[in-house]
């Protein structure tokens, strides 16, 4: 892997966090994938346009990416090791031949320049170090007038998911789940901050439009409270309790995703993000 200065999410993404998502690649994209088409549209890609993944994680975003460009192809780029090697087979698997991926660090990987039409990311552009850097470096790697489309949380009250393990806090220390303008999953939750990032980046054109969808955590309330609980903020509270705190905990989440049951069994949490694309000027003199 090139230089990596995001160390401590080198260091996640490639030990159990990493290898947690790579085991379960499908639980996580029937979480997320409600955004995958809404996302693939912002970004317009087409034909034989060259395509760049940010934090393409196991590769279903840059799978459906190399579909829609079948004269170009897509790049997933991140840092874990374990859901690239992932990534890497279900493209095989597939037959998906336009595509292809590279672990490294988005903040100082040595993209040529202006050689993507188009980056997109799904939940993978939160964990930056230094989000200003690793944005500018972003559009140096897109051609002149080339576009950003990424999808990223929005409000942690407004997610289904951190309502549920909010049920916790009778028992475990659950806290905010992450504060914007620190890297993690809620750091670009409020819209000035994305501004400010992209715009100090370079970026033009900025806009930022809130899509929601929901996604299957699970078939069933035990199953979803087991799954959710196994992820890496369900770890970390579980880990600080004793036999029966978690067994009290367990208990509660279950009965707090009951309500969630769909009639299939399958339970549903509604997901609220922003939708954000930008643009690299098409001449030095229209950067911000």
């Amino acid at each position: 892997m090139p230089d990596v200065v995001n160390t401590e999410q080198a260091q996640a993404w490639n030990g159990p966090e990493g290898s947690h998502w790579a085991r379960n690649q499908d639980r996580w994209n029937a979480v997320n994938e409600g955004f995958n088409e809404p996302l693939l549209d912002a970004a317009g890609i087409a034909g034989d346009h060259q395509v760049l993944d940010l934090g393409c994680g196991s590769g279903q975003t840059t799978h459906l990416a190399a579909l829609r460009v079948p004269r170009g192809h897509a790049l997933g780029l991140d840092l874990s090791g374990p859901m690239l090697a992932e990534a890497r087979a279900r493209a095989e698997r597939e037959g998906i031949t336009n595509a292809s991926f590279v672990q490294g660090d988005t903040q100082v990987y040595p993209f040529e320049e202006g050689s993507f039409d188009a980056a997109v990311s799904r939940y993978g552009v939160m964990f930056f170090a230094d989000p200003v850097a690793a944005f500018a470096n972003v559009g140096r790697a897109l051609r002149p007038g080339g576009h950003l489309a990424f999808v990223c949380p929005a409000d942690a009250t407004l997610n289904g998911w951190v309502a549920a393990m909010a049920s916790l806090r009778e028992f475990l220390p659950a806290g905010d789940f992450g504060r914007p303008g620190l890297p993690g999953m809620f750091s670009l939750a409020a819209p000035d901050r994305i501004r400010e990032v992209l715009a100090a980046a370079g970026f033009t054109g900025i806009s930022i439009n809130q899509a929601q969808a929901y996604g299957a955590w699970g078939h069933g309330a035990e199953d979803a409270a087991a799954f959710l609980l196994g992820t890496g903020p369900g770890r970390h509270l579980m880990d600080q309790a004793d036999a029966a705190t978690r067994s009290r905990a367990r208990r509660t989440l279950t009965d707090h995703l009951r309500a969630q049951e769909m009639a299939d069994g399958t339970v549903r949490l509604l997901s609220t993000s922003w939708l954000v694309t930008a643009d690299r000027p098409t001449h030095p003199s229209d950067r911000p």
